[in-house]
């Protein structure tokens, strides 16, 4: 007999996407690993790579990097199919930085297993870590505003 296929849900996502967050701590990020597809496909601003593995190694970066990281949804959303979205913050403090907030939305395809097959980040790195240094983040803004427009 066939093996039941899980099928995800806005609130079985929220589950899984929180289930490594506390605040004061760093995540434990295991926990999502069964949920993405052995040939998933992860892109963000810094990085892009096909695998599971590699998404492991990528988090377990993170994890090394970082005395705290906390996660805030502020809004989930599914295309009435296999695309959901998810508008967050994740507040960071790389060792020895203060905490930052970086807000982004994530773009997650799953496939008909219930596995992800594609995460998608979208968030703006520079602008939100250099917000954090006086100096930089006008410098920052001022270049964005003036010359990219």
């Amino acid at each position: 007999m066939a093996e039941k296929k899980e099928v995800m849900t806005l609130e079985r996502l929220e589950e899984i996407w929180m289930s490594p967050y506390g605040k004061g701590k760093v995540p434990d990020y295991s926990q999502l690993y069964p949920h993405y597809h052995p040939d998933c496909l992860f892109h963000d601003s810094v990085q892009s790579f096909r695998g599971r593995d590699p998404f492991i190694q990528m988090c377990e970066r993170l994890e090394k990097r970082c005395s705290e990281i906390y996660m805030d949804i502020h809004s989930m959303g599914q295309n009435g199919g296999n695309i959901f979205f998810v508008e967050w913050t994740m507040t960071v403090s790389f060792r020895g930085t203060p905490l930052t907030p970086i807000h982004g939305a994530t773009r997650l395809n799953v496939d008909e297993d219930g596995l992800i097959s594609l995460h998608r980040d979208y968030y703006d790195l520079w602008g939100d870590s250099l917000d954090a240094i006086p100096v930089m983040g006008k410098m920052y803004r001022w270049f964005m505003h003036n010359v990219m427009g």
